[in-house]
C-alpha cells in the first residue's frame, strides 16, 4: 500500500510513519522537510505535492495548527490561523485528495481532546476539532470510488507531555502505541465516518 502522510516528521507523524514504513511504501510529507515539502494552508501546494507524489492508496494528515491564548486577547485574525491551517488544510487536503486516491482508498484527518474536553486558552483549537469532526461525518456521505474517511483524536501522548502538561492538569498521557493503532484502524480497517477517539473519558 502507498500512503502519504502530511505532518510525517512530527512528534506522532514519526512514530506512525516508522510504524507504517515496516509493510508499506511511506511517503512523507512535511513544512520543510520529508519526502516531498507541503504548506497546507496552500491549496496550490497542495495540489503540487500531489502531483508529484501520484495516486495513493491512503492519506493521513498529522498537522495544522491554531492559535492558543486567552478568548479575551485573541484577534480575528488569530482565529484564522486554526481555519485556514488546521480545519481547511484538512479539508482542502481532501477535496483534492480525492482526484489523486486508488478506489477503495482512504483520508485518516486528526484532532484531539480538545472537540469533547476543551481546556483554559483553547476556544481556538477545541472548535476546529470540532469542525473537523462535523466535517468527516458529512463527506463520508458523499466521497465517491469507495473512499472511506476519518478521524483520530488523541488525547495527551506521552512524548508531548514535557511541552503541554501544565495545560492538561490530571489527564492520563496516552501511550504512543495506543495513537498509533488509530491511525492503523482508520488506514487499514474498513470503517468510515469515524471519529476513533484515542482518550480515557474525562
Amino acid at each position: 500500500m502507498k500512503i502519504l502522510i502530511v505532518g510525517g516528521k512530527g512528534t506522532i507523524g514519526r512514530k506512525v510513519s516508522n510504524h507504517l514504513s515496516k509493510k508499506h511504501d511511506v511517503v512523507v510529507a512535511g513544512r520543510t522537510s520529508g519526502d516531498v515539502t507541503v504548506d497546507i494552508t496552500d491549496s496550490q501546494s497542495i495540489e503540487a505535492m500531489f502531483s508529484s507524489v501520484g495516486n495513493v492508496d491512503a492519506v493521513a494528515c498529522i498537522a495544522g495548527d491554531a492559535k492558543w491564548a486567552a478568548f479575551d486577547s485573541m484577534t480575528e485574525e488569530d482565529f484564522y490561523i486554526g481555519l485556514r491551517s488546521k480545519l481547511m488544510g484538512q479539508v482542502n487536503l481532501v477535496r483534492i485528495g480525492q482526484n489523486y486516491l486508488n478506489a477503495g482508498g482512504s483520508f485518516t484527518l486528526s484532532t484531539g481532546i480538545l472537540a469533547d474536553h476543551p481546556v483554559d486558552m483553547t476556544t481556538s483549537a477545541a472548535m476546529v476539532n470540532g469542525g473537523i469532526h462535523s466535517f468527516v461525518k458529512a463527506v463520508s456521505l458523499e466521497l465517491k470510488n469507495g473512499i472511506r474517511i476519518n478521524v483520530v483524536s488523541s488525547g495527551l501522548v506521552e512524548d508531548a507531555v514535557d511541552k503541554y502538561e501544565a495545560y492538561f492538569p490530571g489527564h492520563n498521557p496516552i501511550p504512543m502505541k495506543k495513537v498509533i493503532n488509530g491511525y492503523v484502524k482508520s488506514i487499514l480497517g474498513k470503517g468510515t465516518g469515524e471519529i476513533i477517539r484515542m482518550y480515557d473519558n474525562c
